[in-house]
Parts: structure tokens; C-alpha cells; sequence
């Protein structure tokens, strides 16, 4: 009776409420910004890696990975729908948090 209700009111409940997709919610689009970051520090550092004369027996390996992550990222715009401007807006709030929390650091040891 119940569902007969809401049914009538026009509610409606689960699967057919989140047929709008329109990328991840403001809480999850902050962690999938976060992943990409991740994700874009180990590909500087294989990229760095294969400069490097140590790494140079494992060059093949590195170029795979890279090739790799590089499919990864790009994969992972796409599938949350990140624009260049959003990764660099998370960045900027981030570092303004981070000297928000230096700065109230500073006035509790004065």
C-alpha cells in the first residue's frame, strides 16, 4: 500500500531516481581529484625514472608502465568527467587549506 502510494504522488525511490548521471557527487569529485593527483605524481616519477642510468636495464618496463598509467589517467577524465580546470581549483583549495591549518599552527604557539 505503501509503494501504491508514492507511486500515485509521483515519488520515486532507488534505481530510476539516479538515471541522471552527471558525474560523481561535490564529496566524491574531492577524492577522485585526489586519485588523479596520485596518479599523476607516480607517472612524473617514471617519467623521471627513465633518465635515470640506474633504471636504464629496466627501461622497457618503465615505458610500459608509463604507457600504462598514462591510459589510466586519461580513462579516469573521462569516466568522472574532470576537466583540467576542476584538477587545478582542487589544487588551489588544498594548498589554501593546508596554509589555513600553517597559519592557526602559528597563533597557537604565540
Amino acid at each position: 500500500m505503501r509503494n501504491e502510494k508514492s507511486k500515485k504522488d509521483g515519488h520515486h525511490r532507488g534505481k530510476d531516481h539516479a538515471a541522471h548521471h552527471r558525474g560523481p557527487k561535490t564529496f566524491r569529485r574531492g577524492r577522485a581529484i585526489a586519485f588523479l593527483d596520485m596518479m599523476n605524481l607516480k607517472r612524473s616519477t617514471i617519467k623521471e625514472q627513465l633518465d635515470q642510468p640506474e633504471f636504464q636495464s629496466i627501461q622497457q618496463i618503465l615505458v610500459g608502465e608509463l604507457k600504462a598509467i598514462d591510459m589510466l589517467i586519461n580513462e579516469f577524465i573521462q569516466l568522472f568527467e574532470i576537466q583540467e580546470n576542476e584538477e587545478a581549483a582542487e589544487k588551489g583549495s588544498e594548498e589554501k587549506e593546508t596554509s589555513n591549518e600553517k597559519g592557526m599552527e602559528m597563533n597557537e604557539t604565540n
